[in-house]
Order: C-alpha cells, then sequence, then structure tokens
C-alpha cells in the first residue's frame, strides 16, 4: 500500500570520520502489521471514494504520525458518532468498536465503513460462540484499552469479566454453576498471558480455551524479535505511542531481559546521553509505527555515533488481510 508520509532518507553516516562506532540492531519483523496497513488503507480509499472529509471514530491507529498524515489528506477524526455529520461517511478504527456503533450508523443511515482487524473480529466472533453456550467469559485483557471495549460490547452486560493480572485471577468472583471460557485481547504480553492463562486454569480445571491463541501473530512476532535483540544491546528504543498496548509490550519484554528500553514517539524525543557508555542500540517499532520513523531515528543516532546496522530476522510475515467489499468493487 501506499503509505501516507514520505520515507525519511537515510543519511551517509559512515563517512562520518571522527564520531564514535555505535551499532544497531534492528528488530525485524518490526513496525506495520497486517491489519494496520489495512486500516489505513481503509482510509485512504474511502477518501478516494467518497471524497474528503472522511470520518473516522477514535485514532484508526495508535500512531499519531499515521493519524497527521491521515487528517492531511481530509481525515476528521472524532471520539462518537454523534460528532459525524449527517450525509458523510465514517471509518471504525482497528481496534474493533462494541455492536452498539455500527447499530447507531445504520439507525442513523450513515455510510460506514469497519476497519476493525480481522484477528480482533475473530475474538469479536469467539466471544459470541461462547455466550451462546453458555458460558461465562474472563477475558484477558486491560481496562479501558479500546479493543477490550469493543470485544465487552459483543456481548450482554455482566456476560464477561475482565482479568488483568495473575493476582486478579485469586479473587474473581463467577457466577455459580455456570461453566467458563477464557478470551485474550490481541496485544498483550505473551508471557504475562501465558501466566495468567496458568493460574486460570490451576483455579478452574474445566474452563474452555479458545481454539487457536488469541494473541496476534504479529504481537508475538515483535516481542520474540526483541528477546532476540535485547540480550545483545546496552539499549534498546521502540518506537511507538505511549497509548499502544502493544509497543509498551516490547519496553517491558526488553526491560525483563535486563536491558533499559525507552519508549519513544519520534527521534526528536531521544536524549544524546541515553547513549554514554552505550555501545549497542537494539531497535524496534510497534505494530502502529511506520517504517519512516525507524529510519528517522537511525538518521538522528547517526548525527552522533558512526553507526552500522545489523538486521536481526527472527520470523518472515505475509499476511495480507482483505479490504471491506464496498471499497473494492
Amino acid at each position: 500500500m501506499n503509505a501516507p508520509f514520505p520515507e525519511t532518507p537515510f543519511p551517509e553516516t559512515a563517512a562520518k570520520a571522527g564520531l564514535p562506532p555505535l551499532n544497531i540492531l534492528i528488530a525485524a519483523p518490526r513496525g506495520f502489521c497486517a491489519g494496520v496497513d489495512r486500516a489505513i488503507e481503509i482510509v485512504e480509499r474511502a477518501l478516494e471514494r467518497y471524497g474528503a472529509p472522511v470520518y473516522v471514530r477514535h485514532e484508526i491507529v495508535h500512531n499519531r504520525f499515521v493519524v497527521d498524515g491521515l487528517k492531511a489528506k481530509g481525515a476528521i477524526f472524532v471520539e462518537e458518532l454523534d460528532e459525524v455529520p449527517e450525509g458523510v461517511p465514517v471509518v471504525f478504527s482497528a481496534h474493533g468498536v462494541p455492536k452498539s456503533v455500527p447499530e447507531e450508523a445504520e439507525r442513523r443511515q450513515m455510510i460506514y465503513v469497519d476497519a476493525t482487524c480481522p484477528l480482533v473480529s475473530k475474538v469479536h466472533r469467539q466471544a459470541e460462540r461462547q455466550i451462546e453456550a453458555g458460558r461465562h467469559i474472563l477475558f484477558i485483557g486491560h481496562k479501558g484499552h479500546p479493543e477490550v471495549i469493543g470485544t465487552f460490547g459483543q456481548v450482554p452486560d455482566g456476560a464477561m469479566t475482565l482479568v488483568e493480572t495473575v493476582d486478579d485471577v485469586a479473587t474473581l468472583a463467577v457466577p455459580q454453576g455456570r461453566p467458563l471460557a477464557f478470551l485474550t485481547q490481541t496485544t498483550l504480553s505473551v508471557d504475562d498471558t501465558a501466566d495468567i492463562i496458568a493460574a486460570l486454569q490451576a483455579r478452574f480445571p474445566d474452563i474452555v480455551a479458545p481454539k487457536a491463541e488469541d494473541i496476534c501473530y504479529a504481537t508475538s512476532n515483535r516481542q520474540a524479535a526483541v528477546k532476540a535483540i535485547a540480550p545483545k544491546a546496552d539499549l534498546v528504543l521502540v518506537i511507538g505511542a505511549p497509548n499502544s498496548s502493544n509497543s509498551l509490550r516490547l519496553v517491558e519484554v526488553a526491560e525483563r531481559c535486563g536491558t533499559p528500553a525507552r519508549l519513544i514517539q519520534r527521534a526528536s524525543e531521544i536524549d544524546p546521553a541515553w547513549l554514554d557508555n552505550v555501545a549497542t542500540v537494539g531497535l524496534t517499532a510497534g505494530a502502529s509505527a511506520p517504517e519512516a520513523l525507524v529510519r528517522e531515528v537511525v538518521a538522528r543516532l547517526g548525527e552522533w555515533r558512526a553507526i552500522t546496522e545489523e538486521p536481526v530476522l527472527t520470523a518472515e510475515e505475509n499476511m495480507i488481510f482483505k479490504l471491506p467489499r464496498q471499497l473494492t468493487e
């Protein structure tokens, strides 16, 4: 797809004589996942098909650079549907929305396009099936995250209980005599989630697990890539937004490997003092951060050091999600 912003040129820093060396271990995979690619393309296609403005409910993905790039093309971001005027199209974000949102859009006869990541939609369908089977759902996730709000909005009130930590498991109050199932947010820490699931299965031996892991491939792959670079680095930089769950998890993964880590949104946030006594930097980007920001960070580091780049590949990704039919026909 065509990115909504230009790539930042990469300087020939090796020619800068006299600068101390810095090795950059660049995690691969990193950055955009298929769901984010799809969501951004949905907004761009909607702008082409319907013309500006196109409204977007919530940030399409958690990245200010991406959002600003789409704003420049004519997207207008709002929090709720009542901020959308009559007669203009609206896109729902990649994180998913409660059922009440498209229901309201249909009541108002709005043109709407759902950019929910298909892997989030899969969790929504699982939630509906578990409720149809008469089970109460224990949902592992972070309170207030848009994906959690959207998933809770797929089922009746009281049909799902949020579990955030291992400690929560011991104090859970569940409906007596009702079978249980668990589901998870797609952008969690793989290790933390495994611990919570183990605690749930120890307390509730008959709890029903999802047929396949809910944590998405991109989240798992990016965490595995950080585990590969962090032990070899003196500092890990994670490009992502502070409200991006998957980016925050990458920082945690690096720190659990014993390596200091910093979450940054842009290269301008890097303090050169961070590089004191640092010979090797690990670099990655959350699933909502474009490659342009990776190149921007490399360029900034190249202003202070004579850098060498070393890609560290731990998985190949070739996932592509189809666009909604209304934008392709």
